[in-house]
């Protein structure tokens, strides 16, 4: 037996260890359903994520059960399947958005968040977080800096991060002055 007979090496990555098997190649709806299982997500996100995948497939050679149709076709017709099956409800979405921003952001913040997804808050929804709005201000600036600001500069900084939390001009003046800062009305004007 020569040594020209000898198999190859394994390959090695760039630190010296065994390069991973590449990943199978999973279905776009097998993608969708283990996204939607980890969290949920808009339609427009979702379609966002699959899109690359389905012109993966489609370049591959891929056609699934659709005998090769467009890949936005296919994505489209997966998350219209996803809806019907209840597998992807943009209210959970909402819901779940809500819950995870509301104690840390404002709700121009939460709103305009929702709105990159093509979503609106109910009016149910926009109401609970509008009476809550200054509570959550209070806790976000009782977290962030527990204590009054010693000078005007230090006000303005107080201000500033929490307007740019999506909290409004006037909840933070309300959560500055409780806090014994009094805000004046030109540092958030």
């Amino acid at each position: 037996m020569g040594s020209d007979e000898r198999p190859p090496p394994p390959l090695r990555s760039v630190r010296g260890g065994p390069l991973a098997a590449p990943a199978p190649l999973r279905s776009l709806k097998a993608r969708a359903l283990q996204w939607l299982a980890q969290r949920e997500h808009s339609r427009s996100e979702l379609r966002r994520k699959l899109l690359p995948h389905a012109r993966a497939l489609a370049a591959m050679g891929e056609s699934g059960d659709d005998g090769g149709a467009d890949p936005a076709a296919r994505v489209d017709a997966l998350l219209d399947w996803l809806q019907a099956q209840r597998h992807l409800s943009e209210e959970r979405f909402v819901e779940s958005r809500i819950h995870a921003r509301a104690a840390r952001y404002g709700n121009r913040r939460i709103t305009q968040e929702l709105a990159q997804h093509g979503l609106a808050l109910d009016a149910r929804s926009a109401e609970q977080l509008r009476q809550s709005e200054r509570d959550r201000a209070r806790e976000v600036w009782a977290r962030k800096f527990g204590r009054p600001a010693a000078d005007a500069a230090e006000r303005a900084r107080q201000a500033r991060f929490l307007t740019a939390r999506g909290f409004s001009a006037e909840v933070v003046r309300q959560v500055l002055r409780e806090a014994g800062s009094g805000a004046d009305d030109e540092l958030l004007g």
